[in-house]
Parts: structure tokens; C-alpha cells; sequence
């Protein structure tokens, strides 16, 4: 039996939590060889070598991948995504994968997509269609041209992929990856992560009392690059004034990252909070309980959209990385000002808890993902439909 060869990219803890799943499923189908290609930040120390953590379980690396021009500017940024469309042009080169699997927006994604499909290896992308803020989007519309099969995560962005011109036939609605994990984690238990916080991260240990604690992942914005830090600010003034125990990841690796890691590094040195522990990263395996039993979700991470509604989570969303995202009504949007955030936290608190929101999925993409990579015929060939 020739087995159809599919090669997961993970360059992203993001990546990572998403894909989870995926690779596992394709590991149990035997019509399906798995290959693992792992770069971006996942094998930098600066945003901690999650890949390395005794909690995560992963599947033989075929290749490393080093792509990524320090520096966390519009300009480095730039120069990174032509280093790693020369860089996977060599991996697919070596692997011969029948379908290269490409998630979401992230900017290097745009040359993984664009080095397999010059290649002629079909490219099969998640979680295309969806609206969001910054270059994200552009990113995310330009790889749903390239792809040659679609899994989106909710039926909005099945229709938007067909609009633009996509073959009915090749776009197939499965819901978001990262669900996948979170049915298959304990999430009730936060000893994990308690455990975990003994020996890893910055600054004091913090309580981590069910719906008594905060979590906060913000990004920067790559359209508002020059502003990263004076947003950021607002945030830390807001979190300072609250008291409330925090855990605070720190940022991606997209441009402004040395803005908001500047304004973060400020805040501890300037005031050494008490109340905040600050993380390079953590593995889906813990940040799954930690997001589940958190009191509510701060920044403008897609977790704070899709994560949090599959929980029933409470979420600030702040600022405009996921402008024009389908949310939950967990979501309470605020601009970058500090009295805005605090009440806006104060206010998700006293709701508390929301509904299980099955927006995007119920948790069992990977399978659905999986059946479709083992039937369907996939083209190379592309033909607008309009």
C-alpha cells in the first residue's frame, strides 16, 4: 500500500497546540506517513524551547529548521520569511511530502506555503477564511490562494474560502485543532502547572486558585508596529493596579516583540509586582488547564476568541489583532487604555463563567482533517471558480 506522505510544520507553541492532534491522528492511519519539520521560534531559548518540556509528547523531528533574523522588527521579520522560504525549499527538497500542512497566518507560514507550492507539493491549510486584525489577515488570504485543500474551523469561513474563488469540493468545514487537546486534557487539575511554576518562570510564585487568577497574552501588532510598547503600558498599569494574581506569557516572535518584551522587562524591574509570574512559554499540556480554571483571559491572543468560548472562559480582548474574528459572548473588547482594561476585567470577573460556546468545533477536527487526507484526491492544479 503506498501511504500518502504528510509533512506537519511547526514553527510556533501555537503551531504546536493546534497541530497536536492532527499529527497524532495521521500517526494512526496507516494509510498516512507522518513527517515533522520544526523551526521559527520553537528552537530558540528566548521563547523557551517548549518542544523541550517533559509534558509534551512528540513525534519524531525529521528536520530543524533555522530561519529566524534576531532583532523582532518590521525589518528582521521581513528577512526571516525569505530565509525560510530558501530553508523549506531545501526541506521539501529532501522530504518529498505528497502535502505539506500549513496553519493559520503566521508570516513565516506565507513561504512555507509559497516554497511547497512551487515545488508542486499540494498544500493543505487550516484555519483559512477568518477575518483578524494586522498583516495576519493578508497572510492568511494570500495561503488560502496557494492551498490546494481547505479545513476551516467555522462555516463562515468555509463561504468566505469559496467566495474567493476555491473549489466547493476542496473546502471542508472541521472546526479548530486546538479543541482536539483540550478534550483530551484533565483540565480540572492545576497540580501540573503548580508544579511547574516551583522551578520555571520569572518573579514570585503565584496563587493559582480556580477563577481566582488572570492570564495575559499580548502580542504585538505588526500595522502598529511603532506603538507595541505605549499599548503594552497600558496594560501592565492596568494589571498593577488590580492586585490580582497573574500569569503573564510573554510574547510571539512577530515584529514589535522587542517593544512589548521591553515594556514588560520595565515593569518588573520598575516595580517588582508581586502578584505576576512571567513565562517565556508554556506547552499546551499545561496552558490548558491554567486558561480552563482562569477567573478571565487578557490580551489579544486567538485563545482569548477560540479557546476561551469551547471553555466558557471570561475574555478581554484588547486592541485590534482580532478585529473582524467571529467571537463568543465571553469576549468584551477594549482600545488600548488602562481604565478600559481594568473595568472590563472587574466586570468579567463578577459574570464569572459562561457557556460552552461550540463555535469553532467540538473538539474533533483532527479526525475529520484526517478522513479527508486519506480519500480525497488532491490537485495541483488550480483554477479559480469565478
Amino acid at each position: 500500500m503506498t501511504q500518502r506522505r504528510i509533512c506537519v510544520v511547526l514553527t510556533s507553541r501555537g503551531n504546536y497546540g493546534k497541530l497536536k492532534s492532527v499529527m497524532k491522528a495521521i500517526l494512526a492511519a496507516p494509510e498516512l506517513e507522518l513527517r515533522v519539520v520544526v523551526g521559527g521560534s520553537l528552537v530558540l531559548d528566548k521563547y523557551g524551547k517548549v518542544l523541550e518540556s517533559e509534558y509534551v509528547d512528540l513525534p519524531p523531528i525529521d528536520r530543524f529548521v533555522h530561519f529566524v533574523v534576531e532583532g523582532e522588527n518590521l525589518l528582521t521579520m521581513a528577512k526571516s520569511a525569505g530565509l525560510a522560504l530558501m530553508e523549506f525549499s531545501a526541506v521539501f527538497d529532501q522530504l518529498s511530502p505528497d502535502v505539506v500542512m500549513v496553519i493559520a497566518d503566521r508570516f513565516e507560514c506565507l513561504p512555507i506555503a509559497t516554497a511547497a507550492a512551487y515545488m508542486n507539493c499540494p498544500v493543505a491549510h487550516i484555519e483559512g477564511g477568518e477575518l483578524s486584525g494586522s498583516i495576519d489577515e493578508s497572510i492568511r488570504h494570500a495561503i488560502t490562494k496557494m492551498a490546494h485543500i481547505h479545513f476551516p474551523a467555522t462555516s463562515e469561513a468555509k463561504d468566505r474560502i469559496i467566495k474567493m474563488g476555491e473549489s466547493e469540493s476542496t473546502v471542508h468545514c472541521v472546526g479548530s485543532t486546538s479543541l482536539d487537546v483540550l478534550n483530551q486534557l484533565e483540565l480540572s487539575s492545576l497540580s501540573e502547572i503548580r508544579e511547574f511554576q516551583l522551578n520555571h518562570g520569572v518573579g514570585d510564585v503565584v496563587d493559582l486558585n480556580p477563577r481566582d487568577y488572570l492570564v495575559v497574552i499580548q502580542h504585538p501588532v505588526t500595522t502598529e508596529y511603532g506603538q507595541a510598547y505605549a499599548n503594552v503600558r497600558e496594560t501592565v498599569h492596568a494589571i498593577d493596579g488590580l492586585k490580582i494574581p497573574t500569569v503573564w506569557i510573554w510574547p510571539n516572535m512577530d515584529a514589535g516583540s522587542d517593544g512589548v518584551s521591553k515594556a514588560l522587562r520595565d515593569y518588573r524591574e520598575e516595580l517588582t509586582p508581586r502578584h505576576v509570574q512571567f513565562f517565556k512559554s508554556l506547552p499546551i499540556e499545561l496552558f490548558g488547564p491554567l486558561l480552563s480554571n482562569a477567573g478571565c483571559l487578557v490580551g489579544n491572543s486567538s485563545s482569548g476568541i477560540r479557546e476561551t468560548a469551547f471553555l466558557g472562559v471570561p475574555t478581554v480582548n484588547i486592541g485590534t489583532r482580532q478585529n473582524g474574528r467571529q467571537r463568543g459572548k465571553n469576549v468584551v473588547d477594549v482600545m488600548y487604555d488602562s481604565d478600559e482594561i481594568t473595568h472590563a476585567i472587574k466586570r468579567q470577573l463578577e459574570i464569572g463563567q459562561y457557556p460552552p460556546d461550540h463555535l469553532y468545533g467540538a473538539g474533533d477536527a483532527a479526525a475529520k482533517i484526517v478522513a479527508k487526507l486519506k480519500s480525497e484526491p488532491i490537485r495541483i492544479q488550480k483554477q479559480n471558480r469565478y
